[in-house]
């Protein structure tokens, strides 16, 4: 059954050279990763963290290495773990990056050839076949008992027939259509040409890889726990320069006086 959509003959050289300007090269962008040490220091900013990490510090200064390490350790376990997550979805981004097709069969100027991937742009029709990967999100122009695996974006570990639609479909690329395919979905048996329509970071793939890769909003939580920790390390500061004070005026000694407010 074939589509009405697009040309069987594919795109010209020119034109794909022109695309490829336009669009950019059909991969998923990788995020930039400041060093791992950078990652995790970045993770000690929450403020009451930072009063934690003073209290550790006197208590050592005050002969309490108990108390000290107590409070490391703790303050330690909860950065550490804050940053195995953070870590770990951004190696989940960098997974998705992979699971593409390494070349593909391309139609140019009416005859097939292997190009690699990322030399593809919207436009191009492309042959698949049972063990190909789908190397961007495309529309079926022509099926053959074609079945496909889409279940890193849906979910579902059933293969699903893609077909021609003779009507247009909807733009709105939903994971549903018949006639629609996506990057990094397998094909598990027939064959068929696709005209493809979304590439690189458009594609549904790469958008789910964009957001593992942004750094995730702060929750209702974190805003309160960051609020709070401003208003514990303010009355902190509040109560040890008055009972300083106090106790300077009492005309005690200085360090004692010191160490006496931050108890």
């Amino acid at each position: 059954m074939t589509h009405n959509h697009g040309d069987l003959a594919g795109l010209t050289q020119a034109e794909a050279a022109r695309r490829l300007k336009q669009y950019g090269p059909n991969r998923l962008q990788p995020a930039t990763q400041r060093a791992l040490l950078l990652q995790f220091l970045a993770h000690f900013r929450n403020p009451l963290v930072l009063i934690l990490l003073v209290a550790s510090g006197i208590s050592a200064l005050t002969g309490d290495v108990t108390g000290a390490l107590i409070i490391g350790v703790i303050v330690g376990m909860s950065v550490t773990l804050d940053f195995v997550q953070a870590y770990r979805a951004g190696r989940a981004a960098e997974q998705l990056a992979l699971q593409v097709a390494v070349t593909a069969t391309v139609l140019r100027d009416g005859q097939p050839c292997e190009l690699t991937v990322s030399e593809l742009v919207p436009g191009d029709v492309v042959r698949l076949s049972a063990g190909d990967l789908v190397p961007a999100d495309a529309r079926v122009l022509l099926a053959n008992d074609f079945f496909v695996n889409q279940a890193q974006l849906t979910g579902e570990p059933y293969p699903v027939e893609k077909r021609a639609e003779a009507a247009p479909a909807a733009p709105d690329w939903a994971l549903e259509d018949d006639d629609a395919v996506f990057m990094g979905s397998s094909v598990v048996s027939g064959s068929a040409h696709v005209l493809l329509g979304r590439t690189g970071s458009a594609t549904a793939l790469g958008q789910i890889a964009v957001s593992l890769a942004d750094p995730a909003p702060p929750t209702a939580f974190e805003i309160g726990t960051r609020h709070f920790g401003l208003l514990i390390m303010r009355l902190t500061v509040l109560l040890v320069l008055f009972t300083l004070l106090v106790n300077v005026a009492f005309q005690r000694s200085l360090l004692e006086s010191f160490l006496f407010a931050v108890a």
